[in-house]
């Protein structure tokens, strides 16, 4: 009895007060809190339920910390808007937010690039680390206001896999005139060395390599590959993907609509982000190495991209940083500081993590000798 009178006085005295929203239950609050609908159209199809599944994640824990007041529906790419317009569709407010990955949009300038991974730049834990504590964040939601979005990582994929390609790849001379499905600036690197890029969304690549309309096509990794049916179409799967070490899915929002939002709903949209990268790139982890397997047992033959191959693209690569910053102020701003932090990680990861994933590498690879008998 005591006890429910203390409460009740706590709340009736801290009425009007910051802190009188600690004495009610979170229905209570949220049912004095508006219903707020939005349409988050994404760039993947709903059959990819990891990397599509991201946006569905996001709108199921706004849903569940606002008391299902802030309700988000996920569409698959194509369905309200082209899979390779969500940027559009949220600029200019024709959809409150999208659910996406910003290179597809390098075509409007290669600064976007950033937001989701450079080729031979950051790993996973490495974008996350520049994104939150090396100033990336800032950099890019800076870029982004031109565009009228604010923007939050919202998923990643891991390090991706090179491709699936019709021919064995030996030397840096089969490359060329090869008609490779590639997203994002790395088909400007290899139009260095000759390929002729394609951009396509995902729910268009199998029937474009089934027809031989391209020779080539990089998606994700083993997992969603598998489910795109891309080992019946094309014999040789390559690794690594060297243009996406630790490419990063955004929630783009639409800023008007951003400010619009009551601050308790703000904060639930940023949290269920940032859960959500850690939820992808964890189911990716563990859906990987399966379906890898099972492509393999099929009859993929497993290439690694010969060293000469990833030094060309490597150098190629540079000389376009360079060329793009001489002539993208936008471009130059973000790039040095990236440059600078990517290669400070290099020099940890070298230390402890690249000496330890070596040496388990090797070690899981060695056969255990025979115990003795007796």
């Amino acid at each position: 009895m005591l006890r429910r009178k203390f409460l009740k006085g706590a709340a009736i005295a801290g009425a009007g007060s910051i802190g009188a929203a600690a004495s009610f239950p979170a229905p209570a609050i949220a049912q004095s809190m508006p219903e707020v609908k939005w349409r988050l159209p994404t760039s993947f199809p709903k059959s990819l339920d990891t990397i599509y599944g991201g946006s569905e994640f996001v709108a199921k824990r706004v849903a569940e910390l606002t008391d299902n007041k802030f309700q988000i529906r996920a569409f698959a790419g194509g369905e309200i808007v082209p899979a390779l317009q969500v940027l559009d569709a949220v600029q200019n407010g024709t959809v409150e937010a999208g659910y996406t990955v910003s290179y597809y949009y390098v075509g409007k300038d290669p600064t976007f690039a950033f937001d989701a991974c450079m080729p031979f730049g950051l790993n996973v834990r490495q974008q996350q680390s520049w994104q939150r504590f090396g100033g990336g964040l800032e950099l890019t939601r800076e870029f982004l206001k031109d565009y009228n979005i604010i923007q939050f990582p919202a998923g990643n994929t891991g390090t991706q896999m090179g491709g699936w390609f019709r021919k064995e790849i030996k030397t840096v001379e089969d490359l060329k005139g090869l008609k490779f499905r590639i997203a994002g600036i790395a088909g400007q690197i290899l139009t260095k060395l000759g390929v002729v890029p394609q951009q396509i969304g995902g729910g268009d690549i199998y029937p474009a390599l089934e027809k031989g309309t391209i020779d080539a096509a990089e998606w994700v990794g083993p997992y969603d590959d598998e489910k795109l049916g891309f080992n019946k179409v094309a014999k040789y799967y390559y690794y690594p993907g060297w243009w996406e070490g630790g490419p990063q899915v955004s929630l783009y929002v639409n800023l008007e609509q951003w400010n619009k939002l009551p601050k308790m709903y703000q904060a639930a949209l940023e949290t269920a982000s940032a859960e959500a990268c850690q939820w992808m790139l964890g189911k990716y982890d563990a859906q990987n190495p399966v379906a890898l397997r099972k492509l393999v047992a099929s009859g993929t033959q497993l290439r690694p991209f010969p060293r000469p191959v990833m030094e060309a693209c490597f150098d190629a690569a540079n000389e376009l940083y360079a060329e793009i910053a001489a002539a993208n102020p936008k471009f130059k701003k973000i790039y040095e500081p990236w440059k600078k932090y990517r290669d400070e990680q290099l020099l940890w990861f070298r230390v402890a993590e690249g000496t330890f994933d070596s040496f388990m590498t090797a070690a899981s690879q060695r056969k255990k000798a025979p115990a003795k008998k007796g």
